[in-house]
């Protein structure tokens, strides 16, 4: 069973920064995905960031040129730093796993920026 440990999440100002970690535990293939994608009220569920295990990343269009996605391996951790943040990044943000198995969701983690 794969479980995900999400921290970083709270309140910012506008124009500051945070930084989200998941941390994934459990039988997992060497080769996985990582990521994470957000929901606001109201709103689906998006793409934040993705990077595979080979370090292959993938950014939504909203977060290009201000989060940058990393990931230990050996810690099987990966790392959001989220930089000039908006009102507009204000969800829940939720890490994800997926491997050729099963993808498997963390239970979500907080972020609001006022303005």
């Amino acid at each position: 069973q794969v479980q995900l440990v999400e921290s970083g999440g709270g309140s910012v100002q506008a124009g500051g920064s945070l930084r989200l970690i998941c941390a994934a535990s459990g039988s997992i293939f060497s080769s996985n995905a990582m990521g994470w994608y957000r929901q606001a009220p109201g709103k689906q569920r998006e793409l934040v960031a993705i990077i595979s295990s080979g370090g292959n990343t993938n950014y939504g269009d909203s977060v290009k040129g201000r989060f940058t996605i990393s990931r230990d391996n050996a810690k099987n951790t990966v790392y959001l730093q989220m930089n000039s943040l908006k009102s507009e990044d204000t969800a829940v943000y939720y890490c994800n796993i997926r491997d050729i198995l099963a993808s498997r969701w963390g239970q979500g983690t907080q972020v609001t920026v006022s303005s």
